[in-house]
């Protein structure tokens, strides 16, 4: 299960040595490079996400540069949304001197307190950014997938 990833401010702390920040920097850095070991062997990365409830809905807005949305999986199970899917790297005729964008398989579940009304659960993919709309409900959730609109 993917969890969100901390994010800290990072305004420089001129003259002053802060070991816990290069530890959390060293720590995230290593993070983005493994991923998330799978059953199978391969990795797999969490987007980040943003996360806001109002009083009738949750929304969760997932950065996923370069995915086309038949690539993205989106179902809400058990008051659990899995946002999952896969970004395949592009062909290169060159030579690769650096590679720092994300490739391979990913993985976002989140768990929602209460009801959902899953027939009202939307989808929206544009510029990169995947926004989930989940309408709050009185009545019992059921097994959704979600299609995805763009």
């Amino acid at each position: 299960m993917g969890v969100p990833v901390r994010r800290h401010n990072t305004t420089p702390t001129w003259g002053r040595w802060d070991p816990l920040r290069d530890f959390e920097e060293v720590y995230d850095r290593l993070g983005r490079w493994f991923g998330t070991a799978t059953p199978d062997g391969s990795t797999t990365w969490v987007p980040s996400c943003d996360i806001e409830e109002s009083d009738s809905e949750y929304k969760i807005d997932a950065d996923l540069p370069g995915v086309k949305k038949d690539d993205v999986s989106v179902e809400f199970h058990d008051g659990v949304l899995t946002i999952s899917g896969e970004v395949n790297e592009k062909e290169h005729t060159g030579v690769v001197h650096r590679r720092t964008r994300r490739t391979g398989r990913f993985n976002y579940q989140l768990s929602l307190p209460g009801e959902i009304d899953t027939d009202a659960v939307t989808a929206h993919l544009a510029d990169g950014v995947l926004t989930v709309t989940l309408p709050k409900s009185d009545k019992h959730s059921t097994v959704q997938k979600i299609a995805i609109t763009d």
